[in-house]
């Protein structure tokens, strides 16, 4: 499979022919006016939309932040044959197929075989922040002879990386044959707001580190730790927290931009 980094949340994958846009945000740098706050892009996309390619599904955690659906993504929506999301954003887009937690739908591939893509449970933040966050989602990508990819959406929890590990091992999770996470694309850079009193929104790298040792040997390509102002722990911190526990075989940092073969 490929990934390829486009900038904070948003990667192109290519697993068993299809190709999966994550958390499309494509807009330039410009602060976005919010009720009571202001949201700041620092980065424009390292890929345009234009030179993407066709997409086959757009893979969205959530549907309420600019961050991970700006107006540039928001556009590119409509384009995209199947756009898969929480059923609260199926509500509120049209033509978005909402996912219930451990629910799969299978994508055809090319070769006559399917890829399976199932929604995970994720949380935005603390405990109890879901009103304040909203709800998000994440995704698990599997398929015979294909490699299993965990797709964590902006999930702070380490908690329920642990209950799909244990899923997959225990063989619960329906549809889904794997027994392990292969590929962790994993929304680290712990996202902070002072609406929540600067909890993490997303994975700290020490999570992240947590979280790895969990999906071990999985490889770890981290996104999301970049791009905007509320991204409190870059991919430097990342780095450098994944060398302390002496993790860096297990973490493979993309170059916004470049393909990463895996």
């Amino acid at each position: 499979m490929k990934i390829t980094h486009v900038g904070g949340p948003t990667a192109l994958l290519t697993l068993g022919g299809l190709s999966f846009l994550t958390d499309p945000a494509f807009d330039q740098p410009r602060d976005y006016q919010l009720p009571g706050r202001v949201m700041t892009k620092l980065t424009g996309p390292a890929v345009s939309i234009e030179d993407l390619g066709p997409i086959d599904a757009v893979l969205l955690s959530h549907d309420q932040h600019k961050d991970n659906l700006d107006d540039s993504g928001r556009e590119l929506l409509p384009t995209v044959p199947l756009v898969l999301s929480t059923p609260d954003a199926a509500e509120r887009i049209a033509g978005v197929h909402g996912l219930e937690n451990w629910e799969s739908v299978a994508l055809p591939r090319p070769d006559g075989g399917t890829v399976t893509v199932t929604g995970l449970p994720a949380r935005h933040g603390p405990e109890g922040c879901e009103s304040v966050t909203g709800i998000v989602t994440g995704f698990l990508l599997s398929g015979e002879d294909l490699p299993t990819v965990y797709v964590s959406g902006d999930n702070a929890s380490v908690e329920l990386v642990e209950e799909l590990v244990a899923r997959l091992k225990a063989g619960t999770i329906p549809g889904v044959t794997a027994r392990k996470v292969d590929v962790a694309l994993l929304f680290a850079g712990a996202a902070r707001t002072p609406l929540l009193d600067g909890a993490p929104l997303t994975l700290t790298s020490e999570a992240a580190v947590e979280a790895a040792r969990l999906l071990s040997p999985a490889v770890i390509v981290p996104v999301h730790t970049e791009g905007w102002a509320h991204f409190s722990e870059g991919p430097d911190h990342l780095a450098k927290t994944f060398t302390a526990a002496g993790l860096t075989g297990q973490l493979h940092v993309p170059v916004a931009g470049a393909a990463l073969s895996i």
